[in-house]
């Protein structure tokens, strides 16, 4: 069951992000990220995966989205980017952005089934590796 958290988290978010990401995130940084009031956590409640993001004046943007590996291809990405559209849709939010690297095929692909198309390119976006970012957006509800 996929349910909002909050400061309490930031541990799991952190160890979910280590399995997911090269360059991780520490809980201090999920941390200051939600505090912000705008930004929300949405995880699965299982410890497999979660996504960040936050919708402010009519906008969102997912900040992270990670799913540990052995419960990858099991349609969790897409559920939580769908609840987290749902939420930034109640939150007054009317398009949902997101920045994702060019050379992860499985998570382009992903956002392109939800509908997200590519509206831009930022060159050599991510300091792992110094892969581009395609930034993608579509229009909510989802």
């Amino acid at each position: 069951m996929i349910a909002q958290v909050g400061a309490e988290a930031c541990e799991a978010l952190a160890a979910i992000h280590a399995e997911a990401f090269p360059r991780a995130w520490s809980a201090a940084e999920f941390e200051r990220l939600l505090a912000n009031p705008a930004a929300f956590a949405l995880t699965d409640g299982d410890g497999q995966g979660f996504v960040l993001a936050w919708a402010a004046a009519g906008e969102a943007e997912i900040l992270t989205l990670a799913v540990a590996p052995s419960a990858s291809r099991r349609g969790l990405g897409a559920a939580l980017v769908k609840e987290a559209a749902a939420l930034a849709h109640a939150r007054g939010a009317v398009a949902m952005h997101l920045e994702v690297a060019a050379d992860n095929p499985a998570a382009c692909a992903l956002y392109a089934k939800l509908g997200f198309v590519q509206t831009g390119s930022r060159p050599g976006y991510y300091a792992e590796g110094g892969a581009d970012a395609l930034v993608m957006a579509r229009v909510l509800p989802l």
